[in-house]
């Protein structure tokens, strides 16, 4: 299926772009988010005599996202989690409990932006951790995981 995105997609594309994506992606994931529209003779000539507000409104989001990103970097939050001797875990401190530490110092992030490519962090130490605000905007934090 051929859709317009209306947005910047990863891997995939830039806002007003037009590409061919599978049936279930579009109908499932990028049209009902309006990440995308079904690429028709119609829909182009919408698209088009809205590009200038979609565009702006695009970089507002990047404005946005770069300005929030500067408040986060170099951000350190502190996790406390039942330990071990060792320095093991009792569980595991996952995105959904840095989001909360994150909420609690009055900095809301959404918990799927919270990027730990390594999985839950099972360990007493600092971490650093990725926080994407956008496609284009990464801020990095560092996590300290202390025992109790």
């Amino acid at each position: 299926m051929q859709v317009i995105l209306m947005d910047k997609v990863a891997n995939l594309g830039n806002l007003g772009d037009v590409v061919k994506v599978r049936d279930g992606y579009a109908r499932n994931f990028l049209i009902p988010k309006g990440m995308a529209r079904r690429a028709t003779p119609k829909s182009l000539a919408e698209f088009e005599a809205r590009r200038v507000d979609l565009e702006r409104k695009a970089q507002e989001a990047v404005s946005e996202a770069r300005e929030r990103a500067g408040k986060l970097e170099g951000v350190t939050v502190q996790v406390a989690r039942k330990a071990g001797l060792d320095g093991r875990l009792f569980g595991s401190v996952t995105n959904a409990d840095i989001a909360e530490a994150l909420e609690a110092q009055g900095m809301a992030v959404e918990r799927a932006a919270i990027r730990m490519p390594e999985g839950p962090l099972k360990q007493v130490g600092d971490y650093p951790i990725t926080i994407g605000l956008h496609s284009d905007v990464l801020a990095t934090i560092t996590v300290s995981v202390v025992g109790e």
